[in-house]
């Protein structure tokens, strides 16, 4: 058996993975209120759990993975007009430059380095709805009071939603941008 490999910067591969029930990524989809043709980006995508409802309310795709296995079965599962699926980790995102929303379950490893690059001053993030360690939420609250961001929002997620359930307590946590762009 071989060891993970590491990413340029040093760190180990984690390729641990809770996946999200599907009645519980129906309920943060609609929740998070997309409207038809938004661009939308859904980060850890899985095997499309997020993905799926996220088509069924007519937003346009962009499922970032990075575990090879996952990536061809998302492309597999759904055809290349409807989702484009990125091979990509998550912390090492290059985002749009136009106006998008994020609705996903992100790998909770590396989470802190999304939220950077989403809420970075240059970004043109309108919404995020994130499932979110709450450990995660409760800190990044406070951290986007000197941003043009907000939380708005916090909601536990049952751990009974995720396979296998997450050790740690998860919430759903909205983030805004506060005030014109």
């Amino acid at each position: 058996m071989s060891a993970a490999k590491p990413r340029p910067s040093g760190r180990a591969r984690n390729w641990s993975w809770n996946r999200l029930a599907d009645d519980a990524a129906a309920d943060l989809v609609e929740s998070s209120e997309v409207p038809p043709g938004a661009l939308v980006l859904d980060l850890g995508a899985g095997d499309g759990a997020v993905t799926q409802h996220l088509l069924a309310a007519r937003a346009r795709v962009i499922a970032f993975e990075l575990h090879p296995e996952r990536v061809a079965t998302l492309r597999r599962r759904f055809r290349q007009d409807d989702v484009t699926v990125v091979r990509a980790d998550v912390r090492d995102l290059r985002l749009p430059t136009r106006s998008f929303r994020v609705v996903a379950n992100p790998p909770f490893d590396g989470v802190n380095a999304v939220l950077v690059r989403l809420t970075h001053r240059a970004s043109r993030l309108e919404r995020a709805d994130l499932l979110l360690p709450k450990s995660v939420a409760r800190s990044w609250s406070k951290r986007l009071e000197r941003t043009g961001f907000a939380m708005v929002r916090t909601l536990v997620v049952p751990r009974s939603s995720f396979r296998p359930r997450p050790r740690i307590d998860v919430v759903h946590a909205t983030i805004v941008r506060r005030g014109p762009r």
